[in-house]
């Protein structure tokens, strides 16, 4: 079966996110000044080839925590649909 993945990795929120300051400081200067705390992560979608929905997230799981994100500065959410 084929499974389509979305992951969102974000930086964890102890960790200062510059690009997430940088947005968030131009955006005052636009006039949006109620507009804070932006935080800039990266959307990941792929697709995945399994057995079962239950392999499908054991792989995108492996993925996200051997390559897609860096545990220590980074959260990882994902969900999974069929295809």
């Amino acid at each position: 079966m084929k499974f389509q993945a979305e992951i969102n990795v974000m930086p964890k929120k102890e960790i200062l996110d510059p690009q997430g300051k940088a947005v968030s400081s131009s955006m005052k200067n636009l006039g949006l000044t109620t507009i804070q705390n932006v935080r800039i992560g990266k959307h990941i979608s792929l697709e995945i080839t399994a057995d079962s929905e239950a392999q499908a997230k054991e792989l995108v799981d492996q993925a996200c925590k051997n390559l897609l994100a860096n545990l220590i500065m980074e959260s990882y959410e994902f969900t999974i649909v069929a295809c």
